[in-house]
């Protein structure tokens, strides 16, 4: 297998999960702000321009990285990510899809769109009327979680899956660009800062 990597919160999901694993791959760092990723070689490995990647030991390959953790978690099922039985694996796409659709999707948007206009205006069309929007529905999101936690360690109880790095991984993007958990978040906080001390949290 070889992972095709760079910086920014999706790259950091496949390599926290990855870490979560302990398990090696050989990587090739890909230069985004380069813009190395929209040129014709890399292209011609993904045509979608996007990293991270996964190209497999048959050949195949695997963007999206859902599709990627969900790879990995088939040929590495120890320690679960995703689950052991169809109820466990249910629960985490279900909070998984909530947090990407929820929160990352709009958060990453309400970036590109305002604060990242400049450098993602040739990459990607930009809607820059609707940052604000969708920044304000991203925090939304992030209030009804602070709900749903109740006194859970992880968003699927006790258990430590996928869609907690996801959350983590663009939260913590978050915090670097205005997006950040609001400090009135008290569960959120606390479980950013569980989330935050695993050796993981800064797999590279």
């Amino acid at each position: 297998m070889k992972l095709y990597q760079s910086v920014g919160p999706n790259p950091h999901v496949v390599k926290m999960f990855i870490a979560e694993k302990s398990i090696e791959i050989p990587r090739v760092d890909i230069d985004v702000r380069g813009g190395v990723n929209r040129k014709a070689d890399y292209l011609a490995i993904n045509p979608r321009g996007q990293s991270p990647a996964l190209l497999t030991d048959s050949g195949q390959l695997i963007s999206e990285i859902t599709a990627i953790c969900e790879y990995l978690e088939e040929l590495y099922p120890a320690p679960p990510l995703i689950g052991t039985t169809p109820e466990e694996r249910s629960e985490t796409r279900m909070w998984t899809r909530r947090v990407d659709l929820g929160f990352c999707e709009p958060m990453a948007n309400g970036f590109r769109f305002s604060d990242a206009l400049e450098w993602f205006s040739w990459r990607m069309r930009m809607i820059p009327e609707a940052a604000v929007g969708l920044k304000a529905s991203a925090q939304d999101h992030l209030a009804w979680l602070e709900d749903q936690m109740a006194d859970e360690p992880y968003l699927c109880g006790d258990r430590f899956t996928l869609a907690d790095i996801m959350l983590f991984c663009f939260t913590d993007f978050g915090s670097h660009i205005g997006q950040g958990i609001p400090a009135e978040l008290t569960r959120l906080t606390a479980w950013y800062d569980r989330v935050k001390e695993r050796p993981s949290a800064t797999a590279g």
